[in-house]
């Protein structure tokens, strides 16, 4: 891939996907967590963390998660170079968001396995996207001899 190609069609469909994916699943969450009341989540799981109820952790989702999710589409959907870059940046925020949340409520559900799957699938892509997999694959690089 030249610095001015993009990657190849299936990785910017995969990539579109999951963050599609991704913005709606943190916009669902905000607005579950904020005006929904908490989607019925029990108080207990935040006891002893900074939040007193699931409002602050809604909205960190929907601006935090959701916003990088968003920034990463308006950029590929703009064909800016930094969009590869953006959807790495995104599938790690997924990852750390998941880890961090699984840390402080301390219960795990079926739910942040398949987020933080998806996050991890749209750090690859991107990590590829980039230009991680050399084409063709096994081809060696120049040396210098003597050097």
């Amino acid at each position: 891939m030249t610095s001015t190609s993009l990657p190849p069609r299936g990785l910017r469909i995969g990539l579109s996907a999951i963050a599609w994916l991704n913005l709606l699943s943190a916009l669902v969450g905000m607005g579950g967590l904020t005006i929904g009341g908490g989607m019925g989540l029990p108080p207990e799981w935040i006891e002893g963390t900074v939040f007193p109820s699931y409002f602050w952790p809604g909205i960190l989702l929907g601006v935090v998660v959701g916003g990088i999710q968003a920034a990463a589409l308006f950029a590929q959907h703009n064909r800016f170079r930094l969009a590869w870059g953006l959807h790495a940046a995104a599938g790690l925020t997924m990852m750390i968001w998941i880890f961090v949340e699984i840390a402080m409520i301390l219960v795990w559900s079926p739910l942040q396995g398949i987020f933080f799957t998806t996050g991890l699938a749209q750090t690859i892509l991107a990590v590829l996207a980039l230009g991680a997999w050399p084409r063709p694959f096994l081809q060696r690089t120049d040396s210098h001899h003597g050097q």
